[in-house]
């Protein structure tokens, strides 16, 4: 075909083919918004696949009445900028013949917009079954049908992928009572009988979510922790299968088979402890999914230890070329791949050689064990040195109740008890002066009476020393096992907290006091002996910490439904304003914890306090669970508390913002 003009009259106009350089964008053409570049992509793949399958409607361009060669397109501008497209790519001649309907009779204006605005596009499910024709016909894969259409592979494989709908459902959809992106959500699945049964299910409310919220209540998702843990790969090996979603981002995925991954999860973790076991020495260790707050044993932890020179001199080479090699890229705004991976080399290598100036003694760990756990974030969590009560030591009454205390005992068993009164204690005394017995005990009772009282006189006089006493006291009973050792009478009263809400040792609030309690504890002398002492070389700001911890442990402000101290209350009311406490900090508004366990009312009521009365009013319609997650989302930025959690302001600081704001109005005035 030459670029020469072949004419051919039609009822519409002339067929002529035209040079594509002589076609011009028609200043007449109704649509003014510009063809976007994924629009002329199509149309030049389309085109290189099949030709114009539809002519160029055009009119000449006249000059003082004369026809200048040109032409003005009125129809098809999308497919001369895709042929200039190809003409860039050096697929075809600029010359190139396009054929085309040469139109003077009708108003181009007209035309160009009866074209844009009558023109429909193909019903989605009928472009799913061509697409579905040419792959099962001709064998066309998604690639190739993609090149000849002038669509992405992706949407090929969207529009495929809805062979997996339930025909029942493809006809709701056919007649208008199901919208696409709710079809799309189906297809998760290629179980029928499944996505009838939750099409079923649905309420007047079929957003897609939904639906694959229904489809997918019996899977678990790819980012759930026991997924991150085994891997994909190993899953699939084992026979898991894993639906994926071709119309949203999925995050990789639903594993099926829930029994089959819990199995694998547990035998990964078992295995993971017996490398413990061996690694280690322990002498039992135990996998679990979560944490057994229950176990009921005592717990130990390692203690300070100079590290041997080999790891001394390891340590110190890390990190100097650590800080060689911080000093030598300060300037640069992005570390070069090989410089970044041996950042993340040396901080591995020094945090485990920190670790090691933490030691269990080697008696601990003949005797104790560790549990091995899965973390909330797919990681393995090992916790150490728990001993078992058949694994206690049996310790000689001298080391469990002190020097003191034993003598004392021991000058008491030496006596006689009589029921006779005193008259047979002073009796026994008298011939305890003859013979040099032991002290009656009736005695000995009276003489520790008075030094008791003694005590208390002077100890009240001095504040310091009576802080130290009472954080001895508690250490003592808080980090160590039966160590009757204490003379003030404070015994803490712990609550264990896991029993009243189900995972809060194992949220970021949890983590934080078991480490601080963990760095106590690693401080503390191994002998129960020792630890006067220790309390009292404390300084006074590390004694006060310390006497802070014990107390803090102790306290309990759980509201049970048969407990009635409202005094108490009062106080946790009062001890929260005096420490300002401020919950946003350790507490935020989910499903899990708070949404979902409340009615409709109360999440309506927390959006309309937290975010406003026109976002809770938009949630009002929907069912109690999509309330709860669209609440959730609405809440994440904001502070809002419900009324248990939130601390009144001090007396004092509402005071003082009454007087600021007293002061403001004034100054207004004044002005």
């Amino acid at each position: 075909m030459t670029a020469k003009n072949v004419e051919i009259a039609t009822a519409s106009g002339t067929e002529s083919f035209i040079p594509l350089n002589k076609l011009k964008k028609s200043p007449k053409n109704a649509r003014k918004t510009p063809h976007s570049e994924a629009s002329i992509e199509a149309y030049a793949a389309s085109i290189a696949a099949k030709g114009i399958l539809q002519n160029l409607v055009v009119e000449p361009e006249l000059a003082d009445g004369a026809a200048t060669g040109f032409y003005f397109v009125t129809i098809g501008e999308g497919r001369r900028l895709a042929q200039l497209l190809r003409v860039k790519r050096k697929e075809i001649k600029k010359t190139e013949p396009i054929r085309c309907v040469i139109d003077t009779a009708n108003d181009a204006f007209e035309i160009s917009l009866d074209e844009n605005v009558t023109r429909e596009n193909m019903h989605p499910a009928d472009q799913f079954e061509a697409f579905k024709k040419l792959a099962e016909e001709r064998g066309f894969g998604a690639e190739e049908i993609a090149a000849r259409f002038g669509v992405t592979p992706h949407v090929v494989r969207q529009r495929l992928r809805l062979g997996a709908v339930s025909p029942k459902l493809m006809e709701v959809y056919r007649n208008g009572d199901l919208a696409l992106d709710q079809l799309m959500a189906f297809a998760i699945t290629e179980d029928h009988a499944r996505q009838e049964a939750a099409y079923e299910r649905l309420s007047y409310n079929r957003d897609a979510s939904t639906i694959r919220r229904l489809l997918m209540e019996t899977n678990v998702a790819a980012t759930d922790r026991r997924a991150v843990f085994v891997g994909a790969d190993a899953y699939t090996e084992a026979g898991g299968t894993i639906l994926r979603d071709l119309f949203t981002e999925d995050r990789g995925g639903y594993f099926e088979d829930v029994a089959l991954l819990d199995q694998l999860v547990m035998a990964k973790l078992g295995r993971e402890a017996n490398a413990l076991l061996e690694a280690e020495g322990w002498k039992w260790t135990q996998a679990h999914l979560d944490f057994p707050h229950a176990h009921g044993l005592r717990r130990t932890y390692p203690h300070p230890v100079e590290l041997s020179a080999e790891d001394q001199a390891a340590l110190d080479a890390a990190q100097a070329e650590f800080d060689s090699l911080t000093e030598q890229h300060q300037a640069a705004e992005e570390f070069p791949d090989e410089v970044d991976a041996r950042f993340g080399q040396l901080e591995a290598e020094i945090e485990r050689l920190e670790a090691r100036r933490q030691a269990y003694d080697s008696d601990t760990i003949a005797r104790g064990g560790a549990f091995v756990i899965l973390n909330h974030d797919g990681a393995v969590r090992i916790e150490r040195g728990f001993i078992r009560t058949e694994d206690e030591k049996s310790q000689p009454e001298s080391e469990q109740t002190g020097d003191a205390s034993e003598s004392a005992a021991a000058e008491g068993r030496g006596g006689r008890t009589g029921e006779d009164g005193d008259e047979e204690a002073d009796q026994g005394s008298a011939d305890e002066e003859e013979n040099d017995s032991p002290l009656s005990d009736i005695l000995v009772r009276d003489l520790t009476a008075h030094r008791t009282l003694g005590l208390r006189l002077n100890l009240s006089e001095q504040p310091e020393t009576a802080i130290v006493a009472a954080t001895h006291a508690l250490a003592a009973q808080i980090f160590y096992l039966g160590a009757d050792v204490h003379v003030v009478g404070i015994q803490p009263v712990k609550t264990d907290l896991a029993g009243h809400a189900d995972g809060i040792e194992d949220a970021p609030t949890g983590k934080a006091w078991a480490d601080r309690h963990g760095n106590w504890a690693r401080q503390m002398p191994r002998d129960v002996a020792g630890l006067w002492s220790f309390v009292a070389e404390l300084d006074h700001d590390s004694r006060m910490a310390l006497f802070a911890h014990c107390v803090a442990l102790t306290v309990n402000v759980v509201k049970l439904p048969w407990d009635r101290r409202p005094r108490a209350l009062a106080t946790a009311d009062r001890l929260a304003e005096a420490v300002s406490l401020d919950m946003t900090g350790y507490w935020r508004p989910t499903v899990r914890c708070y949404l979902g366990r409340v009615t409709k009312a109360r999440i309506l009521e927390a959006v309309r306090e937290g975010v406003s009365g026109e976002a809770a009013e938009r949630l009002s319609a929907m069912k109690k669970v999509d309330m709860a997650e669209a609440a959730e989302q609405l809440l994440a930025a904001t502070d809002w508390l419900p009324p248990l959690l939130r601390t009144a302001m001090p007396q004092k600081s509402a005071d003082a913002s009454r007087d600021a704001q007293d002061s403001d109005t004034y100054s207004e005035a004044a002005e």
